[in-house]
């Protein structure tokens, strides 16, 4: 199995299971589409149930995989199942797909599992062209939230293409796939009228540690509201959370004023420092207080440019008194010339062109065009001597209380967001509020648990501090006195 083609095959069982879901294909849709047809578990599994499709058409990328799947049909009557070897992002499904007859279409399948990012990693060509498959504006199209998986490709490219058929599409996929998809076809107006989201256990299915599920979305007029229903497996009778757009309200019994947190008086939040160069940049200090590389290579470098530095791990484990790490910082501001420090830092512009090779290396499109040792995420608000800070790789948030190591101020990595701070008073009451039970719901309905990043600046950016420090349980008065400062003016 190639890694960078997300190769997940479906077990027969779990293809019954979700055919019986779906009722009787061949009553309900005479044809079916398989994207991305594997070994052809799903087509085989269409051909024996008891109402199978007229025509079956599928497509594969990797011929060993077709040559399996064609194998497995033997001779059938009745159905027509055409296969072909091609890249399915390199193909029009609408004029490409030949179908003999008309009528509801049904896609179903399980597509690759896999990001854009690891591909560029592999050095994979797999995948489509590389376009603003979401949108995105500005810097979000050059950061962490252009990471999409290839199934959400593949979606978008089933809602694009297919618009015209108003298809029933069935995949299997990430729930971070479903709810980006979800939200695309909301701020793309394609229409939807009706989806579901039936969770799946991944780790029986597939050995995947990741929040999967059926994806069922009927496209066609609806109500205008994209949302999806979601039950907690592939049987369930009655859901038990909402996804509308990207908003999971993963527990309908929530009080209807942790909605009121969604505002537009927000804290300025911030994501850490981006290098991309850990092996140079991160250091660890031996027992005479030295530094050391990644490498266990002793670095010498002049102290000012040398700060403690937080990771995820640190700030969700309550580390953030102890740093185990620091960080060597190139720039006070983005785009900041870095040549000055062959003057304002020699030691460390020698270290830094004895490593030039690994900066060079550097794959991020923020780094284009900036200059040389460039840092991503740095400013002003980086050196603030107190922040609030939350780790953005756990599900459960915890704001943490980030002080001075030292008398140096602490630096985030690119994995945490930070508030900064005025002054340890501001710090700790921000922090109160934001772990308090009215932000803790409100934030319960945005989080996806199982997503690779579950905490991110946009769901961040939506939290009113004002109207939290209203609902916070300690002032249930609503007593403005407790803002003896501007929460959302942060530095």
């Amino acid at each position: 199995m190639g890694r960078d083609l997300g190769d997940f095959q479906t077990p027969p069982e779990l293809v019954d299971r979700i055919l019986k879901v779906l009722g009787p294909v061949g009553r309900l849709w005479p044809r079916v589409l398989e994207p991305t047809c594997g070994t052809g578990n799903f087509i085989t599994g269409l051909l024996r149930c008891g109402f199978p499709p007229v025509e079956i058409r599928g497509f594969e990328i990797q011929p060993k995989h077709l040559r399996e799947a064609e194998r497995h049909l033997g001779k059938q009557s009745g159905v027509s199942v055409d296969l072909r070897n091609a890249d399915i992002f390199r193909t029009n499904l609408l004029t490409e797909t030949p179908w003999s007859n008309s009528g509801p279409l049904l896609v179903l399948g399980n597509p690759p599992w896999v990001t854009n990012s690891e591909l560029s990693s592999l050095a994979s060509n797999n995948g489509p062209a590389k376009t603003n498959l979401r949108k995105l504006a500005g810097m979000a199209a050059m950061t962490g939230e252009s990471n999409f998986d290839l199934g959400e490709a593949l979606w978008i490219k089933l809602l694009s293409e297919l618009e015209a058929e108003n298809p029933t599409i069935a995949l299997l996929c990430k729930m971070v796939v479903a709810r980006n998809v979800l939200r695309f076809a909301a701020e793309q107006g394609i229409p939807i009228a009706k989806a579901e989201i039936r969770r799946i256990d991944a780790r029986k299915w597939f050995g995947a540690a990741v929040d999967a599920c059926l994806f069922i979305v009927r496209m066609g007029p609806g109500s205008g509201e994209t949302t999806a229903a979601v039950y907690k497996d592939l049987f369930s009778s009655r859901p038990d959370a909402i996804l509308e757009g990207s908003i999971l309200c993963g527990n309908p019994t929530l009080p209807l004023n942790s909605t009121a947190a969604d505002g537009r008086l927000s804290l300025t939040w911030r994501q850490g420092i981006k290098h991309d160069a850990v092996s140079v940049m991160e250091l660890t200090q031996d027992l005479s207080g030295g530094w050391k590389n990644r490498a266990g290579a002793c670095v010498n470098v002049e102290p000012e440019v040398v700060y403690p530095l937080l990771k995820s791990s640190d700030l969700f484990n309550g580390r953030q008194t102890r740093p185990r790490r620091h960080v060597i910082v190139t720039q006070k501001r983005i785009g900041e010339a870095t040549d000055c420090l062959r003057v304002t830092a020699p030691m460390l512009w020698d270290y830094l062109q004895q490593n030039k090779e690994v900066f060079t290396r550097r794959k991020s499109s923020v780094f284009k065009g900036r200059p040389a040792f460039a840092m991503f995420g740095v400013g002003d608000y980086s050196f603030a001597d107190y922040k609030v800070a939350v780790a953005g790789f756990y599900s459960t948030p915890r704001f943490r209380v980030v002080e001075p190591v030292n008398g140096k101020p602490c630096m985030l990595d690119d994995t945490c967001y930070f508030a900064a701070c005025q002054s340890a008073e501001q710090a700790s009451s921000v922090a109160d509020v934001l772990n308090g039970h009215a932000c803790m719901s409100f934030l319960k309905s945005l989080i996806l648990t199982g997503a690779k990043r579950p905490v991110t600046k946009a769901i961040l950016q939506r939290i009113d501090s004002l109207e939290l420090f209203r609902l916070h349980d300690s002032n249930p008065s609503g007593d403005d006195q407790l803002c003896r400062f501007n929460p959302w003016e942060s530095r």
